[in-house]
């Protein structure tokens, strides 16, 4: 499993990079990017780390440019326009996965072990899944503790890839349940 957080444009991309190695991988949405998803990066950055790899054309490398000025001490992947390119479209979405596995190599991404701090007992015992306010709960426990907000599986993903700790999940949840 790739240790850093793995940035990119768009959901294709996330596709892309899922079939190439296991990682956690954050969507920008293109230019769009705003506060949060800004703030999810840098809490990623300190976290685990942070790889961008977005696509070899020039919205690709404005995207580049906005996040290295908002996120300090971030790595770059980066593919080349030839191994990007299907069809006349650029873009990480079209590059075989060998292609991202060398791009990753090159930026110095590191492995680690697969974390299974978290499992599925945790989400339903602190009612994060299955319960009629699970949804809230989660939305708040995101923000609380810089992941965002998703489902619960993904949820659960993502407490397990950031290394958040039991300690420091326990101390938020009872930050949230204090604020009920």
């Amino acid at each position: 499993m790739i240790k850093e957080v793995i940035v990119v444009e768009g959901r294709d991309d996330i596709t892309a990079v899922k079939r190439a190695v296991d990682a956690e991988i954050i969507a920008v949405g293109g230019f769009g990017i705003n506060k949060k998803v800004i703030d999810r990066i840098k809490e990623a950055q300190k976290r685990q780390g942070v790889i961008v790899l977005t696509d070899p054309d020039f919205a690709g490398e404005k995207i580049r440019r906005i996040i290295s000025k908002r996120v300090e001490g971030i790595k770059h992947a980066y593919i080349s326009r030839k191994d990007g390119t299907k069809d006349g479209d650029i873009g990480v979405e079209n590059a075989e996965p060998e292609t991202i596995i060398r791009a990753l190599e090159a930026a110095k991404c590191e492995l680690k072990e697969k974390r299974s701090e978290f499992d599925i007992n945790d989400m339903i015992f602190f009612g994060l899944a299955g319960n009629t306010n699970s949804k809230e709960k989660r939305d708040a426990l995101g923000k609380e503790l810089g992941i965002g907000y998703c489902n619960a599986a993904q949820f659960l993903t993502r407490l397990n890839n950031y290394g958040i700790t039991k300690d420091e999940f326990i101390i938020a949840i009872k930050r949230i349940d204090k604020e009920k």
